[in-house]
């Protein structure tokens, strides 16, 4: 059990779950406190000491069911004629006569509206070993197999069916949609039967660790922001609020515990005369930690405007860390933003505004930096101070426009810091119509900033 446990742990760690050596102690003293023969409590005990975040649970599920979730010994022990045995073959009685798919499927139905969760996993185990084709050894992921089975199950049949089966002659609207919301629902579950009964199977054929390398779920925080699918970026607009008031919170920590200035020598002196005049004790001067103020320069063309959206939106919720905090966005025209997030007590309904009302088109409507940084300094470069930090966000993919480096060598020249954040892989800068390295050389540094955690990273390190 505890290497069982060990490579569990190992492959959250792997996923990008934090979890400590003394989490990963308190997991074993737990499974110790209970009884593992009871799955709901089992998977309780490791929940509660090993997630902190619910943005982690669907990852800590996937690998959970891969580890842990085996039900073969239960299905099987209740098995009928015609239903596989562990290794995906026929029962032990050969001679049984295997059910036609009609029968298979009128046995489903029944299930399904007298919600027998036993008879629908033994419906799972029967419809994955007649339909999926599963073959040992091949390198094939869970969904093909899954469609295959669905696809001769007809569950969208079956649904309606089962839906039409808790109308009555004369039902309301109100009736048909509960209807169609509880029908759907069961199908789903059936549907999620299925899907572990294939995991387990694969699971058995290569082995935990191999088949949880091919399921792995990416955490909120890891996923590409500029290949975020919609329902990843319902994930990443969740995790930014909780993440904002985390990064505020350690920055003010951080900032209190500078507990030491320059040397005070007058004090310094003052107690040294206590040892002959040996400064034995060196006086510091208290600290004056100063906010730096922000100004962030983004780039909102379609390549990146995800990219920039989720930055302006951190960088605003946490302006308070900040002495001031100044927007710009542009494409191959630029306008200042600062004021959107002015009006709005919503960091992301401002960004929704800069979408709507910015002026950020002057030309042909292709990100032009050149131009853009032009624009900056003609207008705002003589505003900096030598407090400012300037965030340039982009992938400098110029449509091969004149980049005017020179430009920026004068914005950096004004200011405290520079750096540029760059959304896609490093591997990519540089390359067609990129003219980063004619950027970097006046940045401080040049960020790949393509996920919340390397976000997060960053903006954490600004004061």
């Amino acid at each position: 059990m505890l290497d069982l446990l060990s490579s569990f742990i190992g492959e959250l760690r792997t996923v990008g779950l934090p979890v400590s050596l003394s989490e990963t102690v308190d997991a074993a003293r737990a499974l110790e406190s209970i009884d593992v023969a009871d799955r709901t409590l089992f998977r309780a005990a490791l929940c509660a000491t090993l997630v902190k975040s619910s943005d982690h649970l669907s990852a800590f599920d996937t690998a959970y069911e891969v580890f842990f979730a085996n039900r073969r010994l239960e299905i099987e022990a209740d098995a009928p004629d015609g239903v596989a045995g562990r290794d995906g073959s026929a029962p032990d009685a050969p001679d049984a006569p295997a059910r036609s798919t009609a029968q298979l499927t009128e046995q489903l139905l029944q299930a399904l509206r007298q919600n027998d969760l036993r008879a629908l996993r033994q419906g799972a185990a029967e419809a994955v070993a007649r339909f999926a084709g599963i073959e040992p050894g091949r390198p094939v992921g869970g969904a093909y197999y899954l469609y295959r089975t669905m696809r001769q199950l007809d569950l969208e049949a079956l649904e309606q069916r089962l839906m039409g089966m808790s109308l009555g002659d004369e039902s309301d609207a109100l009736e048909e949609r509960l209807a169609r919301d509880d029908a759907h629902q069961r199908i789903e579950g059936f549907t999620a039967m299925v899907e572990t009964e294939i995991r387990e199977r694969l699971v058995q054929d290569r082995g935990a660790e191999a088949m949880a390398e091919s399921v792995r779920e990416t955490l909120p925080e890891d996923v590409d922001v500029m290949h975020a699918n919609r329902e990843e970026m319902a994930q990443l607009e969740r995790a930014l609020r909780p993440l904002s008031r985390k990064l505020a919170v350690r920055l003010a920590r951080r900032r209190r515990r500078r507990h030491r200035g320059p040397i005070d020598l007058r004090h310094t002196v003052r107690s040294s005369l206590s040892t002959g005049g040996v400064p034995i004790d060196v006086r510091f001067k208290p600290p004056r930690p100063a906010k730096p103020e922000i100004v962030v320069i983004a780039d909102v063309s379609g390549s990146v405007a995800s990219f920039a959206r989720f930055t302006l939106h951190l960088v605003h919720a946490i302006a308070s860390q900040f002495s001031q905090v100044r927007s710009f966005v542009f494409v191959d025209g630029l306008d200042e933003v600062t004021h959107l997030f002015a009006e709005s007590q919503d960091p992301a309904r401002a960004v929704e505004r800069i979408g709507a009302e910015a002026n950020v088109v002057a030309v042909d409507g292709h990100s032009d930096y050149g131009r853009a940084l032009g624009i900056f300094a003609q207008r705002y470069a003589p505003e900096l101070t030598r407090r400012s930090t300037v965030l340039i966000l982009g992938d400098a993919r110029n449509n091969y426009h004149p980049a005017q480096a020179p430009v920026l060598a004068d914005i950096r020249s004004r200011v405290k810091a520079l750096y540029w954040l760059n959304p896609e892989p490093r591997s990519y800068w540089n390359s067609g119509d990129s003219v980063l390295a004619l950027y970097a050389a006046h940045c401080d540094d040049v960020v790949e900033c393509r996920t919340l955690r390397q976000l997060e990273t960053f903006v954490g390190g600004l004061s």
